[in-house]
């Protein structure tokens, strides 16, 4: 029985780990469950998996829930970043799905990583942001880190004689991240400028949040997958390729050098990859139907316009620059797409607001936590300026 801390409960991905683990009673138990300030989610799930621990990260949450479930289940509720980087390394723990959203889900990732657990990653920010500092911390206490991504997850699928954590990479010479380009992908660039923030979070494929629904429309997303692969797999950001794929079959591809190119194919449901992370090095029942190639009948596939979506260039540069380099870009967008969802400023502003952030504050050494956290915090206050400044302007595409 393999105790499980999810991160992130409520949210999509979250969600989908517990239909998994819900599958396998036998097999995982949902040891400790933990959201943000989503209440009422979070309490019902608790009566379903009776987890150990709850944490929300709103104190006023935490207080809410611990009254909503007094007398019905024996929770302990904890309020947070101490609490979920207690559960997270809690002795108990076997492995950690790290499905918290954005830069708030490092320090709980990262102390995953510090205890050895076996890390389900899904909160690409934590690489982004600092991937020296979690390799490292991985290969010291001996965590196990498997990729949660469905890009990654397929890549690790597709490398030589996969190990968590120690990939092989024997005759390969590229790796190809497929992204589906968005609901804008056919738009042109005037349209695109106007877009509206429940248009850029229709996404065509998968069910997302907001945030990471904004980020694939703005093809920020792929750009942030290019650096997590390059922490993942030990490869430098010129062996990364992207290729859209609108139909989001194939999740991503391994080329190697003698000329066969390896590829993971699946239905666009996130529960394949959370059931090979929980399972590996087995296989186990997910509940996605299998692909029906028949009936599919036509895949489709096509170079990135970086033009019509810089985002995907400036995670380029953030990764050559290295350094806290994309630990500030990924707080710049992050700023930028909640002021384009509050509707505070146009589509068109979120590359904008980043591009200015880069280019204002000056990149230095990751050593340590305190570093990446005193850079994000840096660029988040560079980006709010910038945001305020096109906030004056005109906003065809912003919901007020």
């Amino acid at each position: 029985m393999q105790q499980v801390a999810v991160l992130g409960s409520t949210g999509s991905i979250g969600v989908s780990t517990l239909d998994v683990i819900a599958r396998h009673p036998q097999r995982f138990r949902a040891w400790a469950l933990a959201a943000n300030r989503s209440v009422d989610t979070l309490a019902a799930q608790c009566r379903v998996f009776q987890p150990r621990y709850a944490v929300m990260m709103d104190p006023d949450a935490a207080d809410t829930l611990r009254a909503v479930l007094e007398g019905e289940c024996d929770t302990e509720v904890l309020a947070g970043p101490e609490g979920l980087q207690q559960v997270a390394s809690h002795a108990e723990v076997d492995a950690v799905m790290a499905a918290i959203v954005g830069a708030a889900g490092l320090p709980s990732t990262l102390a995953a990583a510090e205890a050895g657990k076996r890390l389900l990653l899904a909160n690409k920010e934590s690489l982004v942001m600092a991937g020296h500092l979690l390799m490292a911390a991985a290969r010291k206490a001996g965590a196990v880190i498997l990729p949660i991504d469905s890009e990654h997850n397929a890549i690790f699928q597709c490398l030589p004689a996969a190990q968590a954590g120690a990939p092989g990479l024997e005759g390969v010479s590229k790796i190809l991240l497929t992204a589906s380009g968005g609901p804008f992908r056919s738009w042109s660039a005037e349209a695109i400028a106007a877009a509206t923030p429940a248009q850029a979070c229709a996404h065509p494929n998968w069910s997302m949040g907001r945030k990471i629904s904004v980020d694939s429309a703005t093809l920020m997303n792929k750009g942030l997958e290019l650096i997590e692969a390059c922490w993942l797999f030990d490869v430098a950001p010129s062996r990364v390729d992207i290729v859209v794929h609108p139909e989001s079959i194939v999740h991503s591809l391994v080329q190697y050098v003698d000329g066969s190119v390896l590829a993971q194919l699946g239905n666009p449901d996130m529960r394949t990859p959370i059931a090979y992370g929980l399972g590996w090095p087995q296989r186990i029942d997910a509940g996605v139907a299998p692909l029906d190639l028949v009936a599919l009948s036509r895949l489709h596939f096509e170079a990135p316009d970086e033009a019509r979506f810089p985002c995907l260039r400036l995670a380029r540069e953030a990764a050559a620059a290295s350094g806290t380099a994309m630990a500030v870009c990924n707080a710049a967008n992050e700023i930028a797409v909640e002021a384009f969802l509050a509707g505070g400023i146009g589509f068109a502003a979120i590359p904008e607001v980043i591009e200015a952030t880069l280019a204002a504050v000056s990149p230095v050494e990751p050593t340590s936590l305190n570093v990446v956290e005193a850079a994000d915090r840096d660029a988040r206050e560079v980006a709010a300026w910038h945001v305020a400044r096109k906030g004056d302007r005109p906003n065809p595409g912003g919901e007020k």
